[in-house]
C-alpha cells in the first residue's frame, strides 16, 4: 500500500512539472522559444517591399531592420529573396527594446506575424540565411536565436553547407579575404594580452599578423558580470562572430559579450 501511495505521489509530481509545458503545446507555442523575444510593441503594418536581406517597407512608408542579426554574405546567399519568401505581402507586428532609427533612418525591430511567437529571425536563422549578430542583450531572447542557429549548422542548412562557413583561426589569410564582412572565426586563444586600454585574445604566436580579437577595457566589467574573466579565456577554444577589420593581422572588435560563445568542452 505504501508503494502505490509513493508511486502516486511521484506522478502528481511529474504531472505537475509537466503540465504548463503541455498546455503551451496545446495552444501551439514551443516552451522553448515561449518567452523568447517578448519585448514591448511597436507598431503593426504591412509589407510593401523587401529592400534587402534584412530590411523592408511597410504600406506606410516605414523602413524596418530586422534586429538581432546578420546577413549572409557570400557569391550563392540570397538573402533578400528568402526574406521575400517569408514576408512579401504579410501584416507584420514590431517589438523591440529601442525603436530609435539607425543612420539609415531603419527601425531597429523584431519582427512578428500575429498568433506566432517566433521572430522571423528565427526563421532566417533556421534556414541558414542569415547569422546571429551577437548583440542582443535579452539573454530569453539571445538563446531562441541561438539555438536555431546550432539547428541550422548542425543541419548544414543554407550558408552551413559549406565547410569554411566558420573560418579557421590559424587561418589569417581566409578571415583577411572577408574584410568588411561579418564572419565567424573559431579557434583556441594561446594569449591573453593588455595593452592600453585594449585586451588582446590572441590566436597566433605572431601576435602582429596572425588573428586577434579586441577588447576594450569598458567591456570588461560586461564580461565580468557575465561571469567571464577574460584572463581565462587563455588556451580555451572559443567562437567568436563580428565585422573583420586590418590592422596588420585580421581583428574581430567585440563591443558585446554575445560576440563569444565557448565551444565543446575546452
Amino acid at each position: 500500500m505504501q508503494s502505490v501511495t509513493r508511486m502516486a505521489m511521484r506522478c502528481d509530481r511529474l504531472f505537475a512539472r509537466v503540465l504548463p509545458f503541455s498546455l503551451m503545446l496545446l495552444a501551439g507555442t514551443d516552451p522553448a522559444h515561449a518567452a523568447g523575444c517578448s519585448f514591448e510593441p511597436q507598431g503593426e503594418g504591412r509589407v510593401a517591399a523587401v529592400l534587402d536581406a534584412r530590411s523592408f517597407r511597410l504600406e506606410d512608408g516605414r523602413e524596418v531592420r530586422l534586429a538581432g542579426i546578420e546577413p549572409v554574405v557570400t557569391e550563392a546567399a540570397n538573402g533578400a529573396a528568402a526574406l521575400a519568401a517569408i514576408v512579401a505581402g504579410r501584416d507584420v507586428t514590431l517589438r523591440g527594446e529601442d525603436d530609435t532609427p539607425d543612420r539609415y533612418g531603419r527601425q531597429p525591430a523584431f519582427v512578428f506575424f500575429k498568433g506566432s511567437e517566433d521572430p522571423v529571425q528565427a526563421r532566417l536563422v533556421a534556414e541558414g540565411e542569415a547569422l546571429v549578430s551577437g548583440t542582443v542583450t535579452d539573454k530569453e531572447c539571445a538563446s531562441v536565436l541561438g539555438a536555431a542557429e546550432t539547428a541550422a549548422r548542425e543541419a548544414k542548412k543554407g550558408t552551413w553547407a559549406d565547410p569554411a562557413a566558420i573560418k579557421n583561426a590559424e587561418s589569417s589569410g581566409d578571415i583577411l579575404a572577408g574584410i568588411g564582412r561579418f564572419t565567424v572565426v573559431e579557434g583556441r586563444v594561446l594569449s591573453v594580452r593588455q595593452a592600453g586600454a585594449t585586451t588582446y585574445l590572441n590566436f597566433g604566436r605572431n601576435w602582429t599578423r596572425g588573428f586577434a580579437v579586441t577588447i576594450s577595457r569598458r567591456m570588461i566589467a560586461a564580461f565580468e558580470a557575465a561571469g567571464i574573466g577574460l584572463k581565462s579565456l587563455e588556451n580555451r577554444r572559443i567562437r567568436v562572430r563580428g565585422w573583420v577589420e586590418a590592422r596588420q593581422g585580421p581583428r574581430i572588435e567585440v563591443l558585446r559579450v554575445g560576440q563569444i560563445e565557448m565551444v565543446g568542452e575546452n
